[in-house]
């Protein structure tokens, strides 16, 4: 059985170049256009993981990710951020009340993404690609 992985971003062209990646690797994939559209998909089927933008209409990644921790039945649940912006949050509050597993800097490529989520999904922490410096692990 494929993982199944939730990607939500509200620009459409990420969406689709991650989707892209994730499924010609054989893992079953979930797009949402911003953390509503997110919280509804885990609602219907937990995914394995979640990949959201921190920047989006109706409910931020953040907001996004906050439910997901708050919540009994997806507090496990690895969260990937994407962002395009520095954080004014230390890394232990990104990670502490928010549960954010890993950030991944705007612009990324969908090969740097992959090697994040398959690090997670096998439980290998991996060194930060050298061409994304704002990735990095929590």
């Amino acid at each position: 059985m494929s993982k199944r992985i939730l990607l939500c971003d509200d620009e459409i062209h990420i969406l689709r170049a991650a989707e892209f990646k994730f499924k010609r690797a054989g893992y079953e994939v979930v797009l949402a256009n911003d953390g509503e559209e997110g919280w509804a998909a885990i609602q219907r089927q937990l995914p394995d993981i979640v990949v959201t933008d921190c920047q989006m209409p109706r409910l931020t990644g953040l907001g996004l990710a906050e439910r997901i921790k708050n919540d009994a039945a997806t507090c496990h649940l690895p969260v990937v951020m994407l962002t395009g912006k520095g954080f004014e949050l230390s890394s232990e509050e990104i990670r502490d009340r928010y549960g954010i597993r890993a950030l991944v800097g705007k612009p990324f490529s969908p090969r740097e993404l992959f090697q994040q989520v398959e690090a997670m999904l096998t439980g290998r922490e991996l060194v930060c690609a050298a061409d994304n410096a704002a990735s990095r692990w929590l």
